[in-house]
């Protein structure tokens, strides 16, 4: 199989040298992101695309391949094609004939051919040439430009002609690891993590902060989503996740500083911390999730408030979104589910939020907040490389295995939907109950507390994870399902 990737229109506006680098770093972001699917894979660069080509022939490889490249940042769209050199009007006619004289009978067509190099003819000539002889030759019902039922699509560059099969789009955006660095504070909600999804699309190389005001739980739904967010978006660069506990700053607040101002300084303490591990790994800006006045917080005073306890850039691609539009996008990119049963722990801080925050009066109230919290807050924190996070949450975690459901068990697929749909897990004889991994903590509880359930994923680490979390709860019917 052969692609040709169309770059980001913004990278062929830059100048030469920018231009090339994008385009080299869009070609090394390919190769990592398809390496273990295709280790001979060859991706070569050419002025305004690259090419990609695959000896791989298994239909659901080529599909994965396909699925990954749509999300890669840097791609506009890519054409699946096969290449011939370029023959006389005749063979083009020929090749066409072969790829779609069986879709034409009775159709009504068009051909769409772009031209690229020096020739003695332009793109119009082959369409008239090509589609008169088609519409003869395969007893097409007509040609119709402006609404066809199938389109010939046909690239000429130099002497090779590319037969184009299917178009796929991509999300755009500059390749990873072309501009700098961010760490995006995240709590696994719908606004940061689509604010996370918004740098990773521009090209901006994302760290994952997460603040942990609410134990294990939530930090193992953030590490889940960022790595979600991270493998389907960003993988062809390695970043971190910190988590930073967060706890006894949220009780230092609580017990030290007015009601009005809590959430205010709350969200001061969490940029300071920001700011010092942005320090540490040399990032030059933050980013947050927050769209203006939408929480009490997020009104301009006290946005400007909260921005004056650090010197670095906050970015807040949000701030001027509305929550459904957030909440679409959400949807669009996978996070939603993620966000719907993630707890949010912000808001329980402040009754009675100021939305007008005063310089003096949030000086007065930190005065009263123990700094030293915040450092060992800090100390405390842990960094994580992101593709180590699954791994690192399994240490230590014993939780019975068995290789063999047996009758009256119910187990449960707790993968993602899209590998559900894709490989669907059928055991004759066995109840097989589908529950996403993002929704199974919060629903647990619905089912039947007399029966006995096995947790299953592809590699039997999530279900690990997610098994020592039921069983921490008191849920003593709970076991892993590792068929052999």
């Amino acid at each position: 199989m052969k692609l040709i990737v169309k770059v980001f229109p913004e990278i062929t506006i830059k100048s030469r040298p920018v231009r090339k680098r994008f385009i080299r770093q869009l070609g090394r972001n390919i190769r990592t992101v398809l390496k273990d699917l295709d280790p001979a894979l060859a991706v070569n660069g050419v002025w305004d695309n690259l090419e990609v080509v695959t000896r791989i022939e298994d239909e659901k490889v080529l599909r994965e391949m396909t699925e990954r490249l749509t999300c890669m940042p840097g791609i506009a769209h890519f054409l699946q094609v096969d290449e011939y050199p370029l023959g006389d009007f005749d063979d083009i006619v020929a090749k066409c004939k072969a790829h779609f004289g069986h879709l034409l009978a009775g159709k009504r067509f068009a051909v769409r051919c772009k031209r690229g190099g020096h020739h003695d003819f332009t793109s119009m000539d082959v369409d008239r040439y090509v589609g008169s002889q088609l519409r003869q030759q395969c007893g097409a019902a007509g040609i119709d430009l402006r609404n066809p039922e199938v389109e010939v699509r046909i690239e000429v560059r130099d002497k090779l002609l590319y037969v184009i099969h299917s178009q796929h789009k991509g999300i755009g955006g500059y390749p990873l690891g072309a501009l700098e660095q961010t760490l995006v504070l995240m709590s696994g909600g719908f606004d940061s993590t689509v604010a996370a999804y918004q740098m990773m699309r521009r090209g901006l190389m994302t760290h994952f902060c997460f603040f942990n005001l609410g134990g294990r739980a939530h930090e193992l739904g953030v590490m889940e989503v960022a790595h979600f967010l991270w493998k389907k978006y960003g993988s062809s660069q390695r970043v971190l996740f910190v988590s930073v506990p967060f706890e006894e700053v949220v009780g230092e607040i609580l017990g030290k500083v007015d009601n009005s101002y809590m959430g205010v300084t709350l969200k001061r303490m969490m940029l300071r911390a920001a700011t010092n591990i942005a320090d540490r790994l040399e990032i030059d800006a933050l980013v947050t999730g927050e769209a203006i006045s939408q929480v009490s917080s997020q009104t301009l005073p006290n946005l400007a408030i909260i921005d004056s306890a650090t010197e670095k850039l906050v970015l807040r691609p949000l701030l001027a979104s509305h929550k459904q539009d957030i909440i679409d996008q959400a949807n669009q990119i996978g996070t939603a589910e993620f966000a719907k049963h993630m707890p949010e722990y912000c808001g329980v801080i402040s009754v009675n939020p100021t939305t007008c925050a005063k310089r003096h009066r949030v000086d007065h109230e930190e005065k009263q907040f123990d700094m030293a919290v915040l450092e060992r807050a800090l100390e405390r924190a842990r960094l994580i490389s992101i593709d180590h996070v699954i791994d690192e949450l399994s240490q230590d975690i014993q939780i019975e295995e068995v290789s063999q459901a047996l009758a009256g068990q119910v187990v449960i697929d707790i993968r993602h939907p899209d590998a559900q749909e894709d490989q669907p897990l059928e055991l004759d004889g066995i109840e097989v109950k589908a529950l996403p991994f993002y929704a199974l903590n919060s629903r647990f509880k619905e089912l039947d507390a007399t029966r006995q359930y096995l947790l299953y994923c592809d590699k039997g680490v999530m279900s690990r994870l997610h098994a020592h979390h039921l069983l921490s709860e008191g849920h003593a019917n709970v076991r892993v399902y590792r068929p052999t």
